[in-house]
């Protein structure tokens, strides 16, 4: 699984995680069952999962009269993807973070999702 698809897999079992409350290992064998799971994958949903509270702070801190309760399931997921590999992992190109981001936003979220995710990951890494 090339790293793309897995930004994808993490997206959607993310987003599970953030409607359902549940275990992080317990989504990945949910959504994989008998498959082999992706070390990428499995690192960006625990990694997520773990850094939570972290990353919708720093997220929360670079928006105007915003909270990151407003933000969609989607959005937000795709945000807490992006800062976890710009601030945790130091192999990850941060334009490659930002990238990524927005074409998951634009193929997942809504019409202005792609705009919305740029600007603030634009204001995080300034």
């Amino acid at each position: 699984m090339n790293r793309h698809a897995a930004r994808e897999n993490a997206l959607q079992i993310l987003f599970q995680l953030d409607i359902n409350d549940k275990n992080p290992e317990k989504a990945i064998d949910e959504q994989f069952e008998s498959l082999e799971v992706d070390a990428y994958l499995k690192e960006l949903v625990e990694g997520v999962a773990s850094y939570k509270d972290q990353l919708d702070q720093k997220i929360t801190e670079h928006m105007e009269k915003w909270s990151i309760d407003r933000i969609a399931s989607v959005e937000k997921t795709i945000l807490r993807i992006a800062v976890f590999e710009i601030s945790y992992r130091e192999d990850i190109p941060v334009n490659v973070a930002i990238n990524e981001a927005v074409e998951l936003a634009n193929a997942y979220g809504e019409e202005k999702s792609g705009k919305f995710v740029n600007g603030v990951l634009s204001k995080i890494i300034a």
